[in-house]
């Protein structure tokens, strides 16, 4: 199994390569090969999630052995936080390829389409699996550069503007990012994650590596979408094909963004209190911020974007809040607990964010309006989507006993037992302003009157769209599990533990 983990990366970009070939004279062949590739990658992540037979994996690309102890290879790691998010990444993907079938038939060129989308998701595995600077800088504008295609694939007006937008602050985001790759191999002379962590586990922490790291955050922060870097992420997720506006928001800002930050400031910084307190911050802003700017919002979809920049906000604040506690020596246990919820919100958001995206395109889909002004009695005309829908909504607002109800918990949990009460407060008033946005969503778009009673073709989507959604409903109650101790260990601790244990990713590579 240590041999199939290039296929991560090999299969996506094969497939992505053959479609715009093959497709057009084998009919279906596009479908087909996109759903197989990423059905196989979520068997075989999730492989290696319960394997047992060995917690790490370290591959490297040609077999180029270290020089003198210094890594010259290109290396694919794989530990439980890698893991982790390969699981994530593939399931979406599935689920979101499967919805397309019928989906982006309204759409010319299905081969482009999937040939971009598995363009993303490679380059999505790659970013999470490389164990360097520059391949991880590459394999993101692979990811990036597809989506931006994708943004803009109905090129009408809205799309074409958004995707422009969200070229130029995403061109920003790379130039940042790469400049701060340029000061870390000045630094360094390395572009080796784990070398780097050597080295600068050696080297005084200095007003150049703080910057370093507030480049990092700014470059990386644009592409999580965090306040005040969000301003490209409502137009380009309303705008976007539905199954790819549940990929931007439930894995995209999680790879290229989230894991990013998380992956260097553990595995590669030294953490200090100073970055800490800045990540819980602008996880806090985004938070209250992005709820707020939610709550006012009529488009289904731009609704659910704001959201997606509201609920990434309790994720950076569980990751901040045990980092901070790391950085002062405080307490491990809180610290663990804290980083749990915050992975364990993340996991949880792909789901329910990514459902909520699939039932808004099921929507408009049926009525051709994305105005919740314009909808209503939706609710027996369309039961598959309004049964998941609630549950969704319920899972995003908190409510047990869905998913996202545990995360939260555990979050506050970790908030008050570390003394960050005002922290603990504002995450249940943005929860239940998050439930009053949500019972809005479900008012305006399923109860009340059915606003033309002479239309005749509303009525429930087809079946792989329902089955997209009712999978991804189930995963809603089913993540619960991850609360009880067995499962946990299984799924959520090895992730935990590849963060607690900051040198353990370095010691993976320098043997």
């Amino acid at each position: 199994m240590y041999a199939m983990i290039p296929l991560f990366v090999i299969l996506p970009l094969a497939a992505a390569f053959l479609i715009p070939v093959i497709g057009r004279f084998v009919n279906g062949f596009q479908k087909v090969t996109s759903t197989t590739v990423f059905l196989f990658l979520s068997l075989l992540s999730l492989y290696f999630m319960f394997a047992r037979d060995q917690v790490s994996y370290s591959y490297m690309i040609g077999g180029w052995e270290p020089v003198r102890g210094i890594p010259i290879a290109i290396y694919f790691t794989l530990d439980g936080l890698t893991v982790f998010m390969l699981a994530i990444i593939n399931l979406i993907a599935f689920f979101a390829t499967f919805y397309a079938i019928s989906y982006i038939k309204r759409y010319t060129a299905e081969n482009n389409f999937y040939a971009l989308l598995c363009l993303m998701v490679g380059g999505m595995n790659g970013v999470v699996m490389t164990g360097d600077l520059f391949n991880l800088f590459v394999f993101l504008e692979i990811a990036v550069i597809a989506s931006y295609a994708l943004v803009a694939f109905g090129v009408e007006k809205n799309e074409l503007e958004a995707s422009f937008k969200y070229q130029v602050l995403g061109g920003i985001a790379s130039m940042l990012i790469l400049f701060g790759i340029g000061m870390i191999y000045w630094k360094t002379k390395t572009l080796n994650m784990a070398d780097v962590s050597y080295i600068l586990s050696n080297t005084r922490q200095d007003t150049y590596l703080l910057f370093t790291q507030v480049i990092f955050i700014a470059g990386f922060g644009l592409k999580a979408a965090l306040i005040p870097f969000h301003a490209w992420l409502p137009d380009a997720h309303s705008s976007a094909p539905s199954p790819i506006s549940a990929m931007l928001s439930g894995v995209l800002i999680k790879a290229v963004g989230i894991y990013v930050i998380i992956r260097l400031f553990f595995n590669m910084f030294s953490l200090s209190p100073q970055v800490s307190t800045l990540i819980i911050i602008l996880g806090t802003v985004s938070m209250v911020l992005g709820v707020f700017l939610a709550v006012g919002q009529w488009d289904i979809k731009r609704l659910l974007a704001y959201h997606s920049i509201s609920q990434m906000g309790y994720v950076i604040i569980g990751i901040g809040i045990g980092m901070l506690i790391l950085s002062n020596n405080g307490s491990r246990s809180i610290a663990a607990l804290s980083i749990a919820g915050g992975l364990f919100h993340l996991v949880n958001h792909a789901v329910f964010k990514g459902l909520l995206f699939l039932n808004a395109g099921a929507i408009e889909y049926v009525t051709g309006t994305r105005n919740l002004k314009e909808m209503g009695g939706l609710s027996n005309l369309m039961p598959v989507t309004y049964s998941t829908s609630l549950g969704a909504s319920m899972a995003i607002s908190g409510i047990p006993p869905f998913n996202g109800f545990f995360s939260k918990l555990i979050i506050i949990l970790a908030a008050i037992s570390g003394g960050f009460y005002l922290l603990a407060s504002l995450a249940i008033l943005v929860s239940i302003i998050t439930l009053a946005s949500f019972l809005k969503f479900q008012k305006f778009s399923f109860f009340g009157k059915l606003r033309d009673p002479g239309n005749n073709n509303i009525r429930e989507v087809p079946f792989f769209m329902c089955f997209s959604m009712v999978a991804l409903a189930l995963l809603c109650l089913g993540l619960s599990l991850l609360i009880f101790p067995g499962i946990r260990e299984a799924v959520l601790n090895p992730a935990v533990d590849a963060l607690m244990n900051t040198t353990a990713y370095s010691s993976l590579i320098l043997k």
